[in-house]
């Protein structure tokens, strides 16, 4: 039904199992789908996100088209068409926008996700209704270094503990 919330974005999304622990029985769906980069959900924007109608729309993309090149101009515009077409349905949604997470996996290219990661936050400050949350931060140590014992073996996604600390991250947003 319409007026709930949808999260969507590649797999941190998708295999994100606690996120009905943080959700306080609000109405839900969890629509992402792994290995998505920005351009497939725009292409896949209906079925995902457009067709339930939302109020709130949580976007995790940037993550995935980083360690394939993909030029942060390039997802930006991409999210950009993505925010369009939400508000041209309804200016009144929500979109936020999360910025890409310190995987230890894609550590090489850490200055393109901090990068992308600056822009993205001042494009949502620049866009009505757009937000920007941050989880590189909360995920690196003081010293600003990936933190391994966060993610599974693969050092690209989370474990049960990153989850914990992701879910801190987005606890305030359904108080």
């Amino acid at each position: 039904s319409s007026g709930g919330t949808v999260f969507t974005g590649s797999s941190t999304i998708k295999l994100w199992r606690s996120l009905p622990e943080i959700t306080q029985g609000k109405e839900v769906l969890n629509t992402g789908f792994g290995g998505s980069k920005a351009a497939d959900l725009e292409r896949y924007l209906y079925p995902l996100v457009l067709k339930f109608d939302p109020k709130r729309v949580f976007i995790y993309e940037g993550d995935n088209d980083l360690w394939a090149d993909v030029p942060a101009v390039e997802i930006l515009n991409s999210l950009n068409q993505i925010v369009n077409r939400i508000h041209l349905v309804d200016p009144q949604t929500e979109i936020i926008l999360i910025g890409a997470k310190p995987s230890p996996s894609r550590w090489a290219k850490k200055e393109h996700y901090q990068f992308f990661n600056q822009e993205l936050e001042k494009y949502c400050q620049s866009k009505a209704m757009v937000r920007f949350i941050d989880t590189w931060g909360p995920l690196t140590d003081s010293e600003g270094n990936a933190r391994p014992e966060l993610f599974i073996k693969d050092q690209l996604h989370l474990n049960a503990d990153g989850y914990i600390l992701w879910n801190g991250i987005f606890k305030s947003h359904f108080n």
